[in-house]
């Protein structure tokens, strides 16, 4: 089959891509796709296999995805592959993949992207991107959306310079951060298990103020393991020689006592603000770690939220209902959120995935101005080297059948 009839489409966060979408799959697409009105077609995306998860729970009777398994027993990178299978097997003329390399490491964004051109030999493919590095290059038929029109328009080449600092330095705590110690994290040999199945070994990292740390390692190979040990989230990091803020783990610390000192961002966070709290809301619910605003801020509160929104660039939005901002805003605003009350460690997990390249700039640059303008620890975690951002170190988890080791980088 000829590679015109694939493309590459390129959406920003501003545009209505469920719409766009249904669109095509309703058999209602216009211009240049509306060859497809005619065919059948399915959708490969993150949430298409949230969704048949949920089904897998909701129906015993439901097939499993793999011969006696069912999707949600495979761990994240092998869920793509398998959900893949199961969408060749419903043989459609088409396949929409909605960003299929995100969350994805190097070596799995490669394999995926040969997979694709085999199977473009005999079903048609529309990639729907938010960043060009993602273009598959062997489709040649490349647009982007610049409306929610749905025109398809030649992609370009411009490069627009974002800008997010307004003021120079960012906005002092309402309180100065409790913890002094140097040093905030440290593990001496910490290995963890599940089930029998070695997850890391011997992990020695030793986490200090003001450092920023860049965390890698292929899909599977212990980085949540790692996150879950620091945040407290995890009973694993009982028993192991393992620091947290100054006090031993197991040592009678509460989990409460541990996160009061950590900002977290995870990019699932955002769907767990799903009632009609303004922008300006949802910033100061991080000053009483609430989701949602429910206690009542103090003057100064409300001025320290004003000066991080000036900052960012989105003071005018203040009044705006949260969820109706689009993706790009609500990541930016979240971060600010895990950051608001000068934490001494911030863990950003994945940040950027799923933004389109404006956001990932006014992201990148955020990041910079904290590793600026403060001395909170960051933990970057994320499949993506930005060349905007310069960690001091990277921690690269390498898989081995007795568990991933650590190296420092």
């Amino acid at each position: 089959m000829n590679t015109a009839t694939h493309w590459n489409i390129l959406l920003s966060n501003q545009i209505n891509k469920k719409e766009f979408i249904n669109t095509i799959l309703s058999g209602h697409a216009i211009g240049e796709l509306a060859p497809f009105n005619k065919l059948k077609g399915i959708l490969y995306s993150d949430l298409a296999i949230d969704h048949f998860i949920q089904k897998e729970f909701q129906y015993i009777e439901l097939t499993a995805i793999d011969s006696n398994r069912k999707l949600s027993t495979f761990s994240s990178g092998q869920r793509k592959k398998k959900f893949l299978q199961y969408c060749i097997a419903q043989k459609p003329d088409y396949i929409i993949f909605d960003n299929p390399m995100d969350h994805l490491d190097q070596a799995s964004r490669a394999e995926l992207a040969l997979a694709l051109e085999e199977m473009a030999s005999h079903i048609k493919i529309i990639q729907i991107i938010n960043r060009i590095s993602d273009v598959l290059p062997f489709i040649t038929n490349n647009r982007q959306i610049n409306s929610d029109a749905f025109i398809l328009e030649n992609i370009s080449q411009e490069i627009h310079e974002t800008k997010i600092i307004s003021q120079s330095g960012i906005p002092h705590a309402v309180h100065p951060p409790e913890y002094k110690e140097k040093i905030l994290v440290q593990m001496n040999n910490v290995s963890v298990s599940y089930e029998g199945r070695p997850v890391v070994k011997n992990i020695n990292w030793t986490i200090e103020q003001g450092e920023f740390w860049q965390l890698i390692g292929p899909n599977g190979s212990g980085k949540s393991t790692l996150l879950s040990l620091i945040n407290g989230d995890s009973p694993k990091g009982y028993g192991q020689d393992l620091y947290l803020f100054g006090r031993k783990k197991g040592s009678g610390e509460s989990v409460w006592e541990i996160k009061k000192n950590i900002g977290y961002f995870a990019t699932n966070m955002t769907s767990l603000f799903t009632r009609n709290h303004t922008l300006e809301q949802m910033i100061l619910s991080g000053f009483f770690d609430s989701i949602g605003l429910y206690d009542l801020p103090t003057t100064l509160q409300k001025n320290i939220a004003d000066q991080w929104l000036d900052l960012i660039g989105m003071k005018h939005l203040k009044n705006k209902m949260f969820k109706r901002l689009s993706v790009g805003q609500q990541r930016l605003a979240m971060i600010v959120r895990s950051v608001l009350k000068h934490p001494p460690l911030v863990i950003l997990d994945e940040p950027v995935e799923g933004l389109d390249d404006e956001s990932v700039a006014l992201v990148c640059q955020l990041i910079n101005l904290l590793k600026q303008e403060s001395n909170m620890t960051i933990v970057y975690v994320s499949h993506r080297a930005e060349p905007t951002l310069a960690p001091n170190a990277i921690f690269e988890l390498l898989p081995s059948e007795e568990g991933s080791i650590g190296i420092i980088k």
